[in-house]
């Protein structure tokens, strides 16, 4: 029986490809963030706070859609590294602000390379990159219809 012919055939699930390329995409991340101490996720979180920070821990967590319980230890270990601080905000002190330090700005050079080094890695140039980015975007808002 051939893949076309066996629905349920791994190789032509889209859940498995994704998967993979998941994991596989932020192993070839790894190299390129460890000689600044980041992890994938952190470095997801530094993305953020480059663009619009400072920002809550609550907003954090909507822009990566993730748990704010799972923001937190990131958070928790960007500080011990002095790229963040997390603080009470003055006007609700239910809302814990994380702003970038100086360190966590001057950060922010080296990270300028990380794009075109992970083009370089992953063979693809910027119009796959952008039309990749626009499939999944679309899978992505496809998942948060309701059925």
């Amino acid at each position: 029986m051939t893949t076309t012919e066996n629905p349920l055939a791994l190789e032509s699930q889209v859940c498995f490809a994704l998967s993979v390329a998941a994991r596989s995409v932020i192993a070839a991340y790894r190299p390129v963030l460890e000689p600044v101490g980041l992890t994938h996720p952190q470095y997801l979180v530094m993305l953020a706070l480059w663009e619009q920070g400072p920002l809550s821990v609550r907003r954090l967590a909507e822009l990566l859609a993730l748990e704010s319980a799972t923001v937190s230890p990131l958070l928790k270990r960007l500080e011990a590294l002095g790229y963040v601080t997390r603080e009470r905000s003055t006007a609700d002190e239910r809302v814990v602000e994380v702003t970038l330090t100086d360190a966590g700005r001057e950060l922010r050079a080296y990270a300028e390379t990380i794009p075109g080094t992970m083009m370089e890695r992953l063979g693809m140039g910027p119009d796959e990159l952008r039309d990749l980015h626009r499939t999944m975007s679309a899978l992505i808002e496809a998942t948060r219809r309701p059925v």
